[in-house]
């Protein structure tokens, strides 16, 4: 059975994310909504309150990596 994804799978959350929502800059998403979207991945395992700004900020950037990759 494969790991459920936690809050600090920074990366591959960022690439979950980049892969549901293509097309949006992850700079115009709410720290509320981001929150929102990672619980509801389907991989993803963790407490849903175990979140802070922190980690949605490294969320972010992870997930901002990956759409300017694929917008090179």
């Amino acid at each position: 059975m494969p790991q459920k994804l936690k809050w600090l799978d920074i990366e591959d959350i960022g690439i979950a994310l980049h892969e549901k929502f293509p097309d949006l800059d992850p700079l115009t998403v709410r720290f509320t909504d981001l929150r929102e979207w990672v619980v509801a991945l389907p991989d993803f395992g963790d407490d849903p309150h175990a979140s802070n700004e922190a980690k949605l900020e490294a969320i972010q950037m992870a997930w901002l990596e990956e759409y300017k990759e694929a917008n090179e």
